[in-house]
């Protein structure tokens, strides 16, 4: 198609959120399986601004974060939440769990904003394919996190913000000196 051009790279990242925090490495090492090395993870972090994983889990959970070395193209998000969410039944089923064991977030982070997979729509929520939607997080600052009026609550207290800021300052290292 005349005048089209491919999307600029994304560094992807995934959110890791479990009851038994000894799982960690273990979906750590089954993402990177997936989606190559990871590059940088976050510490871990209580989740307490609803009880809907609490109900979902069976117990209070903690979140991680994680990125990805390798650079991808936008448009395979819709495909990697899939992806995500075929391995957390996986491990539902190999723990022998009638509850959720695992919940994966994948994104995809890019110099101006942090996009989430979700297969939830609502009003703001862009679709993407086979029932899962973009939904913008947050928008970057030279060197800030700039919330939106949807953006999560957890994501609102700015505990994360250093975290993907790294991110970003690694993925805009990557575009400069890594891309042909």
């Amino acid at each position: 198609m005349a005048g089209s051009r491919p999307f600029v790279p994304v560094k992807l990242i995934c959110g890791v959120m479990l009851r038994d925090t000894a799982l960690f490495s273990e979906a750590f090492e089954r993402l990177s399986q997936v989606f190559g090395r990871i590059d940088l993870t976050s510490s871990a972090f209580k989740f307490t601004f609803s009880d809907y994983y609490h109900k979902q889990m069976g117990g209070a959970v903690e979140r991680m974060f994680l990125s990805f070395s390798d650079l991808i193209s936008p448009e395979k998000l819709s495909s990697i939440k899939l992806q995500t969410n075929e391995l957390e039944e996986t491990v539902r089923r190999e723990q022998g769990d009638a509850q959720r064991v695992i919940n994966l977030d994948p994104g995809i982070l890019s110099a101006s904003s942090l996009v989430m997979a979700t297969a939830k729509g609502f009003a703001h929520r862009i679709p993407m394919q086979n029932g899962i939607y973009a939904h913008l997080e947050f928008l970057f600052g030279k060197d800030r996190v700039r919330t939106l009026e949807w953006t999560y609550p957890d994501f609102k207290t700015g505990d994360y913000d250093k975290f993907f800021l790294e991110v970003r300052r690694i993925y805009l290292h990557q575009l400069l000196f890594e891309q042909d």
